[in-house]
């Protein structure tokens, strides 16, 4: 993957494994502490390393939704990332 394609933005892969949501599995009351644990296995740890000043961007619905439940930082869409590198 090219890292400089977005002037002026470092994009940094996580190898964080899964976010533990997947789809509504994460949603429903029974699984919920499950889709806990398995974020806060790698992902959640990786997020929170990071300054509050980084913008985190995830592709799924759900990844961004647990990102937020594990963490309470928002993530953004990468359409997003773009649209706000474009701005400026």
């Amino acid at each position: 993957m090219q890292q400089n394609r977005i002037p002026g933005v470092e994009v940094v892969e996580l190898d964080a494994g899964c976010c533990g949501m997947a789809g509504s599995f994460g949603f429903e009351s029974e699984h919920y502490d499950v889709s806990m644990t398995v974020g806060g296995d790698r992902l959640f740890p990786a997020v929170e390393a990071e300054p509050a000043g980084t913008v985190i961007v995830a592709t799924g619905v759900s990844c961004r939704q647990q990102i937020f439940h594990g963490t309470r930082r928002d993530a953004w869409h990468p359409v997003q990332l773009v649209r706000e590198a474009l701005i400026v």
